[in-house]
């Protein structure tokens, strides 16, 4: 998985509301999925495309058709991601206000 891929991937309203959808009612077709949004069956294919290209979204055959259901791994991978970079600029925050809390009481 790439972290590129994945962020591309997200970073289309269309593609998060389709991965919110696959989160909540579980798997669905093409067709399925096409119902609930104002593009077309295409249009979401290509959306699908993308999502499972980062690894969002894996597909099993059903009988004739396919389901596309919701692969979260990817995005723990990013939360870890997110959580590391947030952690870095929590203790930078916390270094300054204790730089700028000392500097006040030294000045008083």
């Amino acid at each position: 998985m790439s972290v590129e891929l994945v962020f591309n991937a997200l970073g289309e309203p269309i593609r998060r509301q389709l991965l919110e959808t696959l989160s909540i009612q579980g798997p669905k077709t093409a067709t399925e999925l096409a119902r609930s949004y104002p593009i077309t069956r295409q249009g979401i294919l290509k959306h699908l495309h993308v999502l499972q290209q980062a690894g969002l979204v894996s597909v099993r055959q059903h009988g004739r058709g396919k389901r596309y259901e919701l692969s979260p791994e990817p995005l723990g991978e990013i939360s870890h991601w997110a959580e590391a970079i947030g952690g870095r600029w929590e203790d930078r925050l916390q270094r300054l206000k204790g730089m700028m809390e000392n500097g006040k009481e030294t000045e008083r």
